[in-house]
């Protein structure tokens, strides 16, 4: 891989965005422009962005103070100070809008997004930022806690005796920042080839749901039990925890079989892995307690280092699980330039960049946290009309008839949950997917139990989490390890548009079919490979699962209570977040492509992904020598903010008082006059002295209702409260019923099934769901003669020679046609 060319301007910087926004979502997709060279502009209120003074603070040089989550938010944009209701200001922010390529707001009704929308033009992306959308939640108050709470983000984290604990700020403003930036990037890309513009409108509440929604299908076939299982324990696998070894800790995921059978004699304790009832990890799972007596201490014996490089001699999925200050420093981390300088108010800091690793076009490494209304931009809103102009309409389809990425053919080599998001969201918006497996070798997310009975069975074609995650794709089969079906698989790059695979790093390699050979195929092909740290450097043959990224990310270290150990917060966060990212990655690049003709490969570290998450606290980290304290379900902020628990067995109500006159409204809800009436409590700073007593008097009065009830009667008096909802409850959720989230469609092996929508929209219905997940080889005689002109003939010849099929083999039978080969 010879990448190496250093980025002129960025592979964006022809576009100008106009920001107008106040959720954190909408902040992080402009910021993820701005990292690759788009001119983003934000404007703000005379006074400056609300986060500009939210807690936590960065104390800067000059003695005043800038919120980090606004300064990571929001580093190397320029700042605009606008008042709409003064007429000059008015027409200034007209003018910046209709020189703008994009438009990203928040959907309020008045102010300067309403004036805002008034001007876009048929050519623009406008993309709209939510909470909720329409439906029975829009104008609810909300938080990210809320967001996620109702999301289904929190409910399995925590003690089984609860409360659940929920994460830090702004996981879900990060993911919709992300879901906000994939439709927008599409359309740039639709745009050049057809001409017309995009309302783009996006759920952060959706975008959050797409983190819950393996466990919500899952829930709902009765294969996620509706119980926490303890701190670092999650259905349906054991071991998926955080250990303290003699030095640091260590993530552990183990899955299969052979995994259990090589970490027990890893560890010293060999007849563990050969007990016949503990094979599998559902088995396992109820019997952590007695495992754990034998197997924990083992630990202690070992770095967390020395496990790491263990794992990586044998193949298990191990994550060194990093303090703050050591993914601050980590030479594997620097190498890759993931940390990135941070000037805020005169002072440089270091935090976690862009994941999104182009090798051609590589991102801006950090910037400038832009001053209010900062001089010397003035001149800026002169700028000429859209640079899209420089590409001519190719067609006349009208906008509402057509999907932005139709045109685009992309090979997907990916398995499993995040290589398959990636796809699954070009596919949706219009790209040709041809899915690639092998009789021998299918998607493992079909299933992992290979015994000859369950394959002669088809089990592999009844998974729910397969159809979620392939729908609207074209599926085929072809053996990569004969020289045919690698030829065959060349001659679909030389036509397509970009790959994406997520092997293990060794393996394409192998077979030939890395992006050094593919890119002499087809020089101009973006090809994106999903390794968890990357596919270069010592750490690139580390094996991984979603648990691993979030091991690896500093996310554990932020998490939970003061005392307790590393947590993690998810059953696969990393896997959807990957998703996110990769198809953020590679639309940029194909934007790239599109204007210069030039292809590339993207590295995408899927632990890197994850650090986002943690970002804020690294920026606190490097800001003052030592990690902030973690405080559970408080929050740095909003006082009171917590989960309480509510009337019925385990439920729970997430509520955050963001400022005062929430504060009032709450006590009115509980009918405490005399809370109201505390000149102490009037304040933030006043009620976080006397946090334990109003949790005490909240919870007195949510025992009393269910959730839903306490939620309604908050919401009512404009306190921001959301229900902590079960994943599986989400088939059952007011908001997502009222907006078609989840679509039935019908499929041959398994029939009528869900299928959750897109998060965002570009019109008032949900994207379309154009057809089921591919069954094996299904589209075999569809897409070879019409891609590859192959005939019927050369079809069958292909079929009876093991090359191409809609049958799984057995491992049993792959070994003995090996040998006979």
């Amino acid at each position: 891989m010879t990448d190496s060319a250093e980025p002129s301007g960025g592979p964006l910087s022809h576009i100008r965005v106009v920001e107008i926004a106040g959720l954190a979502a909408s902040s992080y997709a402009a910021r993820l422009l701005a990292d690759f060279g788009a001119e983003v502009i934000k404007v703000e209120p005379p006074s400056g962005d609300a986060q500009r003074q939210e807690q936590p603070l960065l104390q800067c040089p000059d003695g005043s103070s800038t919120g980090a989550w606004f300064g990571y938010l929001n580093y190397g944009k320029k700042s605009v100070a606008l008042d709409p209701s003064r007429a000059a200001d008015a027409v200034q922010l007209a003018e910046l809008v209709r020189g703008a390529d994009v438009v990203i707001h928040d959907d309020p009704a008045t102010g300067a997004a309403a004036l805002a929308a008034k001007a876009v033009a048929a050519d623009q992306i406008v993309t709209r930022v939510a909470w909720f959308g329409e439906g029975p939640y829009r104008g609810m108050a909300c938080t990210d806690s809320v967001c996620r709470a109702l999301a289904g983000a929190t409910y399995f984290t925590g003690p089984i005796e609860g409360p659940p604990l929920a994460l830090p700020d702004f996981q879900a403003g990060i993911v919709g920042g992300l879901a906000a930036a994939i439709p927008l990037l599409a359309s740039l890309w639709g745009r050049a080839r057809h001409g017309d513009g995009r309302i783009v409108d996006v759920s952060v509440h959706e975008a959050t749901v797409a983190l819950a929604e393996y466990q919500a299908v899952e829930g709902m076939a009765g294969i996620v039990p509706r119980r926490r299982w303890g701190l670092n324990r999650y259905a349906p696998t054991y071991p998926l925890g955080i250990y303290p070894c003699k030095e640091g800790w260590i993530g552990v995921t183990i899955v299969t079989p052979a995994q259990w059978r090589t970490y027990c004699e890893l560890l010293g304790v060999p007849e563990l892995g050969r007990h016949d009832n503990w094979a599998m990890g559902p088995d396992r799972l109820p019997k952590a307690d007695e495992l754990e007596a034998r197997i924990v201490p083992q630990f202690r014996s070992k770095t967390a280092r020395e496990w790491f490089d263990l794992a990586l001699e044998h193949r298990l999925p191990f994550a060194i699980v990093p303090s703050l200050a050591d993914l601050l420093r980590w030479p594997e981390l620097r190498a890759r330039q993931a940390i990135v300088p941070v000037e805020v108010g005169g002072r440089v800091l270091e935090t976690v960049g862009t994941p999104l690793h182009l090798t051609r076009t590589p991102a801006n490494r950090g910037g400038a946290v832009p001053k209010v209304n900062q001089p010397g931009i003035a001149g800026v809103h002169q700028r000429n009309k859209k640079s899209a102009a420089e590409v001519p309409a190719s067609s006349s389809t009208p906008k509402s008839q057509s999907l932005p990425l139709q045109g685009m053919m992309v090979v997907d080599l990916s398995m499993g949950w995040a290589g398959p998001t990636v796809t699954r969201h070009l596919a949706d918006l219009g790209a040709d997917v041809i899915k690639v497996e092998a009789c021998g070798y299918p998607d493992w997310w079909r299933g992992t139990d290979n015994r000859p009975g369950v394959v002669e069975e088809r089990r592999y074609e009844k998974t729910l989490r397969f159809q979620i995650m392939n729908r609207n794709k074209r599926a085929i089969t072809l053996d990569l390890t004969t020289p045919i079906g690698a030829g065959l698989l060349k001659d679909l790059v030389r036509k397509a548009d970009a790959v994406v695979e997520n092997y293990s790093a060794d393996v394409l390699p192998k077979l030939g079919l890395d992006y050094a050979q593919l890119s002499k195929v087809n020089p101009s092909i973006v090809m994106m490979s999903m390794n968890a740290y990357g596919s270069r450097g010592p750490w690139r043959e580390s094996r991984a699962y979603g648990s691993t990224l979030e091991h690896g990310s500093g996310l554990p270290s932020v998490a939970g209570r003061p005392d307790d150990p590393p947590i993690k917060s998810h059953l696969a966060f990393g896997d959807p977040v990957g998703g996110l990212n990769g198809a953020a990655a590679l639309l940029v690049a194909l934007l790239h492509r599109q204007r210069a003709g030039e292809g590339q490969y993207i590295d995408l570290s899927q632990v890197q992904c994850m650090m986002p998450f943690a970002a804020v606290w690294t920026l606190l980290q490097s800001a003052n020598g030592v990690a902030p304290p973690r405080t559970g379900n408080r929050h740095p902020a909003f006082v009171p903010h917590g989960i309480f628990r509510c009337a019925g067995e385990d439920q729970w109500l997430q509520v955050a008082v963001v400022d005062d006159t929430m504060w009032r409204g709450l006590c009115g809800v509980l009918e405490r006059a005399d809370l109201a009436a505390d000149p102490q409590l009037a304040t933030a700073a006043g009620r976080r002295a006397a946090e334990d007593r109003i949790e005490d008097a909240i919870e007195a009065w949510t025992r009393t209702l269910s959730p839903d009830a306490a939620m309604q009667l908050l919401q009512a008096h404009g306190v921001a409260a959301g229900v902590v909802r079960v994943p599986a409850d989400l088939f059952d959720d007011p908001q997502l019923k009222a907006r078609g989230y989840w679509r039935f469609i019908d499929r041959e092996h398994i029939g009528l099934h869900p299928q959750p929508a897109a998060p965002y929209r570009l019109g008032p219905e949900a994207l379309p769901l154009r057809w089921a997940a591919g069954t094996l080889g299904q589209y075999n005689a569809q897409v070879l003669p019409e891609l590859l002109g192959i005939s019927e003939r050369e079809l069958a010849r292909l079929e009876a020679e093991g090359i191409i099929g809609e049958v799984a083999i057995p491992p049993q039978q792959r070994k003995s046609r090996a040998a006979a080969a």
